[in-house]
């Protein structure tokens, strides 16, 4: 190539790389829901208070997930079969925070078995509707991070002690607190059927066929998650639970994502590890009672994140994937201060993490064309990948988000 044919290609790939960059932080004015946020704000206090009078932090995870994700789980409508069902994701939800908690210092090869079952059956409910694949990935997310901090408790070197009874109390205080809340607020409409309180969420509930490309996908996640599970947890590197979280929220959820969507996950998943690192770094050279004081405003802190990321899910999708990663990374860690060497892992674990949901998503996007090459059905005409594409829906920036 010549010099001139260089110089005139190197503008149009930096007009491709602004005009990526302007899509996956395009910002929607109309997406920002500040009533949510403070509506979470208000939930969330209730158990920092509480687990800051009792002095018992290390169990304000369990608790903030329980109400958050039976939050998410309401389906609205009549209020008798609506609570009949929170209750049942609640249980569900309660049996694998005892499992996560209970198996936390076991033989790792327990730890990566437990993910990689929760990962698979998650990734294949969507065989029972959209509505309950997209509960389910919010019950996977939960069991890969309650697993991870269980893991860091047992081998911590500041010994902490904790229960799974209390941990699983925990999760069930936070999910009867949403539940509560449900029931005041149907008391002050004069009972009458609610609305699905985060109505972007899918509610379809209608079977869904198992495709080919959505079962080798399914296969796909659960081999990575028994993969980051099996470094993490076999060869306990430092803070090498950060990789398999990481592998996490940066795999897309479905095989027929677009490109920008993809991309928002990760750039998000990469920003909010750095933020959680940030400001990490902050308790690494204090002790004491002002360890002490960091510690609880730290906890703080994350809250307020939370709070943000609830209000700007649909402001964008790359911001909001920030405050919910700085977010949880924040809380896995805060209770375990460690020196500055630390953050270097927590970076290298991070880069590894979502260098392995890139490689994935690429696999995933192969499965995907394959399955659009497919000829289609003589009975009625349709695709071997109609399903797949019906499941993505859950995990478009509008209307639903599958998985978080």
């Amino acid at each position: 190539m010549s010099r001139a044919s260089a110089a005139k290609a190197q503008p149009i790939h930096r007009g491709k790389f602004v005009t990526w960059l302007a899509e996956v932080f395009q910002l929607n004015p109309a997406g920002l829901i500040w009533p949510r946020a403070m509506m979470f704000l208000d939930i969330a206090l209730v158990p920092l208070v509480v687990f800051w009078a009792i002095g018992h932090e290390e169990y304000l995870l369990s608790a903030l997930f329980g109400a958050l994700f039976v939050w998410l789980a309401d389906p609205g409508g009549r209020y008798g079969p609506r609570v009949a069902r929170m209750a049942i994701y609640a249980a569900i939800g309660a049996g694998l925070t005892a499992l996560a908690f209970g198996i936390g210092g076991d033989a790792w090869g327990w730890l990566v078995l437990a993910a990689s079952a929760v990962t698979l059956v998650a990734s294949l409910a969507v065989m029972f509707g959209i509505r309950r694949f997209a509960t389910c990935m919010l019950l996977n997310i939960w069991f890969i991070l309650a697993l991870a901090v269980a893991f860091g408790f047992h081998h911590s070197p500041h010994h902490f002690t904790q229960h799974t009874w209390a941990q699983t109390l925990a999760w069930t205080g936070g999910a009867a607190l949403w539940i509560a809340v449900s029931f005041v607020a149907w008391l002050i409409s004069g009972r009458q059927d609610q609305p699905q309180p985060i109505a972007e969420l899918p509610g379809d509930t209608s079977r869904q066929k198992l495709t080919p490309p959505i079962v080798m996908f399914a296969v796909l996640r659960t081999i990575v998650i028994a993969g980051t599970s099996a470094i993490a947890f076999g060869a306990n590197p430092s803070h090498g639970v950060w990789l398999v979280f990481s592998a996490m929220i940066a795999m897309k959820p479905s095989l027929e994502q677009s490109t920008v969507f993809a991309m928002q996950r990760l750039s998000g998943a990469v920003i909010g590890a750095v933020a959680a690192i940030l400001l990490l770094l902050i308790p690494a050279s204090v002790h004491g009672l002002h360890l002490a004081a960091v510690t609880l405003g730290l906890q703080a802190v994350a809250l307020v994140i939370f709070a943000h990321a609830a209000a700007i899910r649909f402001w964008n999708y790359a911001v909001y994937y920030s405050c919910l990663s700085a977010g949880i990374l924040t809380l896995m860690d805060v209770l375990q201060p460690t020196d500055y060497s630390a953050e270097g892992y927590r970076v290298l674990w991070v880069v590894c993490g979502v260098a392995i949901g890139v490689l994935v998503m690429l696999l995933a996007g192969l499965l995907a064309k394959r399955g659009a090459k497919a000829p289609p059905q003589a009975a009625g005409g349709q695709g071997a990948d109609v399903p797949a594409q019906r499941t993505t829906t859950a995990d478009q920036p509008r209307p639903a988000p599958s998985g978080s």
